[in-house]
């Protein structure tokens, strides 16, 4: 495929496109704000700063995204970082972790990838660098940064095999875009050699920037707070949950003869369009369910609490005895371990890690994750290490250590950043 065929498959999409984000509007009215920056069309330019564009799509690259936009805020104090996103819900994580920021943070949605919209975007804000997140590359984007000289880093890159496999079927507009852009900024060697692979002219590695976020302390006197509503109950978190995922652990947890008395189940899925939807699944069972939501000074009696809040999961693991990371008992790639393992919590994880494998590896060759093939083995690990202290006490001790050894990426990534164009 080659970038003209790609922008005409865009345009015949793109009614498709809008009738999808107008439909996920029913649930998450957010997808149908900001509907004309997403086709390209903005006001009156705001500002002739220096900008710095950090594209982060969601939550968790947003989240990711944090040191790196400390950093550059910190050493250049004379620019602005322009956010952007393609949903909602990471707009609103980048809003509450930037807000102390006021006009030096500016967010919006990246276009549609088509030339036209991505033309306009680019002369609306004129960024003096494009730093695209982990895996997002859109090869209309990266072809109008080259023919308007905006440099473009890959940081936090990574690339698995089978997003590599899925790449090459595209032939040569991925291998266009890949040599397009400038530098990147891999976490492993692994991803750097695949990402090579595509014709990356210029590739280093730098590791996960996601090892440097720090838990806010607003966030752990939360997780206090809450850990006092649940009165001394042992908790398993079930964090970043997917579709078909809570099913299996309710079934496996209704199974469970031998967890301890009053032991409490807390789910968090990781899409809030779906907190109804997990809500009926746990009450399908007979299942008494509290929602964070609606949650008073009383403690927590239910057997199931919903984690429907926005923003907080740095307090759900800061309350929990241990931690399973969603997205892993199917194959849909597994989630991100590393803010569990930084507050040194005992994790949890099924088989599926594709899209964290280095890091899922070398968190349970630490010592600091347990693999389980299944739903039943998921919950006989976590009811193990609720029973036992001693084994729950030092695999905290490995996942934090495992965490601290890790730290450094994002002065690695700045400083590759200022040598190649800052």
């Amino acid at each position: 495929m080659n970038r003209r065929l790609y922008s005409f498959l865009w345009w015949l999409a793109l009614p498709l496109v809008l009738a999808r984000l107008w439909w996920r509007g029913r649930k998450e009215p957010g997808y149908r704000a900001g509907i004309r920056e997403r086709l390209g069309f903005y006001g009156p330019r705001s500002s002739e700063q220096r900008t710095f564009m950090v594209h982060a799509v969601s939550v968790g690259e947003t989240r990711a995204a944090e040191p790196l936009v400390e950093a550059l805020l910190a050493g250049w104090p004379d620019s602005r970082v322009l956010l952007t996103h393609m949903t909602p819900t990471g707009r609103a994580t980048g809003r509450a972790l930037f807000a102390q920021h006021g006009e030096r943070v500016i967010q919006s949605y990246l276009p549609y990838d088509t030339g036209f919209m991505v033309r306009r975007f680019l002369r609306h804000f004129a960024p003096r660098i494009c730093i695209l997140m982990e895996t997002e590359v859109w090869p209309n984007l990266i072809a109008g940064c080259a023919e308007n000289r905006v440099p473009v880093a890959l940081v936090n890159a990574r690339l698995s095999e089978r997003s590599l496999r899925r790449g090459q079927r595209f032939g040569g507009l991925m291998r266009d875009a890949a040599r397009a852009i400038t530098v990147v900024a891999a976490q492993t060697e692994a991803d750097a050699s695949r990402i090579r692979s595509l014709g990356a002219p210029k590739v280093a590695v730098t590791g996960s920037i996601k090892f440097d976020v720090v838990p806010p302390p607003a966030a752990l006197d939360t997780g206090a707070s809450l850990r006092a509503r649940f009165a001394g109950r042992p908790v398993l978190l079930c964090a970043s949950t997917r579709e078909g995922e809570e099913a299996l652990i309710l079934d496996a947890w209704m199974r469970l003869t031998d967890r301890p008395a009053r032991m409490l189940l807390a789910i968090v899925p990781r899409h809030p369009q779906r907190f109804d939807e997990v809500e009926q699944l746990v009450r399908a069972r007979g299942l008494s369910l509290q929602r964070r939501s609606q949650m008073t000074d009383a403690a927590v009696d239910a057997d199931v609490l919903l984690g429907d809040s926005m923003g907080e999961m740095f307090a759900y693991y800061a309350a929990c005895d241990c931690a399973y990371v969603g997205g892993s008992l199917l194959p849909l790639g597994g989630q991100n371990l590393i803010e569990a393992c930084a507050l040194g919590k005992p994790v949890l994880v099924g088989e599926h890690t594709f899209n964290f494998l280095d890091a899922t590896e070398e968190a349970v060759g630490a010592g600091a994750a347990l693999r389980a093939p299944d739903a039943d083995s998921l919950l006989a690990l976590a009811v193990r290490l609720i029973c036992d202290a001693d084994a729950r006490t030092q695999m905290g001790i490995n996942a934090a250590q495992f965490a601290s050894r890790h730290r450094g990426a994002t002065l690695r990534t700045v400083e590759l950043l200022q040598r190649e164009f800052l």
